[in-house]
């Protein structure tokens, strides 16, 4: 059964094969020139730029023809796309044969271009296709020489060979043909074999990237159901010691009261730990956001106000600069009041006393351009790229803070992507670093920025 991945791989190359095409086309053109301006060729320059003009205008109706199948993200059949690259190169292969046929025929080495054609077939088409092409070229060229050597065509010769009438000598011919024949079908048989060897590896490697994603898939729903049972234990041991605590149940003395607190703050970071996986899990299952538009500068203030008593508490300026024009965008604002306020947390967590934070959001037009900068411990330049990966805790963060769970960024990270958005983080010149992201406004996609662009 064919896969999507098989009919995208061959769009690629059909399109592929149109970009190879107007090169040959510039090429043909320039030759042509060439030959006929500066080299003083006698050729009939007026039926190869006639060819060329009907090669530029086929390849502009093949191109349409592929968007016509592709348009607004429609996939078409392997078998259609097939068909197409089939019709392009025997289409091909006539043209070279026509092209020949006005620039000296078989006293023209440029006949050894069939040999590319083959390469092609045998690499973007089946054994059996690819072997049609090398016959029908057999077929065109072995014609052309014939027909020419009867005299039922003209024979347009090369200055050089005129006088010796080559293109008559039947031992020349037969050579000639025979080893361009032989040729084809040689550069066809390995170039296919080559080909089935890599298309037996790919089908292998779509077997167990789907396999992976299946096993991906059944863990992060074993992992929703574990999370979520443990999650209501701890809450069940949350209750019980707030009870405890409150001194409902009687009196505590200073040991008592000491203990059920360690125990408290420990339960209070495991239900952390395990609502964040939580997420994350819930997040990767079902792809799916309720996304609609919604005032960001309000998320903005929700978020800073949800850390401001930690800032308080650690002693840290936190301050926020954000543009007016910047309003209303297209996303989930749970999920991204999340991502916001996780960034937050993250920079004050890793920033000593006396220090500062600072959140900025820039309206680029299409997009709002947010950044948390800290002057906290910053990153090391080797873990930049890994510190987004689940459970991934920089070197210099475990030694500041033990405890953590190593999934604040890469929930960040899933929100912004799921709404087509980037995030990367750098350190600042002097001390600290810039965690950025960007947020489209409308359903569309992100802009291409490179890391650490202001």
């Amino acid at each position: 059964m064919e896969t999507l991945l098989q009919s995208t791989n061959l769009v690629k190359r059909a399109y592929w094969l149109i970009k190879l095409r107007w090169v040959a086309i510039c090429l043909l053109g320039f030759t042509t020139f060439i030959s006929n301006k500066i080299l003083l060729i006698e050729l009939p320059v007026v039926a190869l730029y006639s060819i060329t003009i009907c090669l530029f205008g086929y390849n502009f109706l093949l191109y349409d023809l592929l968007n016509y199948y592709t348009w607004k993200g429609k996939s078409p059949s392997h078998r259609t796309i097939s068909k197409i690259i089939t019709l392009q190169i025997s289409a091909d292969l006539f043209i070279l044969t026509m092209i020949l046929h006005f620039s000296g025929g078989i006293e023209n080495p440029f006949f050894l271009y069939f040999v590319f054609h083959m390469i092609i077939a045998s690499i973007l088409l089946s054994s059996r296709q690819s072997y049609f092409q090398a016959t029908l070229a057999v077929v065109l060229f072995c014609s052309l020489v014939i027909l020419e050597s009867a005299g039922g065509i003209t024979h347009y010769s090369l200055p050089w060979f005129r006088g010796y009438q080559i293109y008559r000598n039947s031992i020349f011919i037969f050579g000639t043909l025979w080893i361009f024949s032989t040729t084809l079908y040689l550069v066809v048989y390995m170039t296919t074999s080559i080909s089935q060897q890599f298309r037996k590896q790919q089908e292998g490697f779509e077997r167990t990237n789907a396999l992976l994603k299946e096993k991906d898939h059944l863990k992060n729903e074993y992992v929703l159901r574990l999370t979520h049972d443990i999650r209501g234990h701890l809450a069940a041991i949350q209750g019980c010691l707030n009870i405890v605590d409150d001194r409902i149940v009687g009196p505590l003395n200073e040991k008592q009261s000491d203990l059920i607190g360690r125990a408290y703050r420990r339960a209070d970071k495991c239900m952390s730990f395990v609502t964040m996986l939580l997420k994350l899990t819930r997040m990767k299952l079902t792809g799916e956001l309720d996304m609609y538009y919604f005032s960001l500068k309000n998320i903005f203030f929700d978020s800073f106000a949800a850390v401001e008593k930690r800032a308080t508490r650690k002693n840290i300026r936190i301050n926020y600069e954000i543009e007016q024009t910047i309003d209303r965008v297209y996303g989930e604002p749970a999920l991204i009041e999340e991502a916001i306020t996780n960034l937050l947390f993250n920079a004050l967590r890793y920033t000593p006393e006396k220090g500062s934070v600072k959140l900025t959001a820039k309206d680029k037009g299409d997009y709002v351009l947010l950044e948390v900068s800290d002057t906290g411990i910053g990153i090391p330049p080797d873990e930049i790229d890994k510190i987004f990966e689940e459970f991934y805790r920089a070197s210099n963060a475990r030694k500041v803070e033990r405890d953590g769970t190593g999934l604040g960024l890469s929930i960040a990270k899933q929100v912004i992507e799921r709404h087509s958005g980037k995030i990367w983080a750098k350190n600042n010149k002097k001390v600290g670093s810039t965690f950025s992201f960007t947020l489209p406004k409308t359903p569309a996609k992100a802009p291409s920025i490179s890391k650490g662009q202001n």
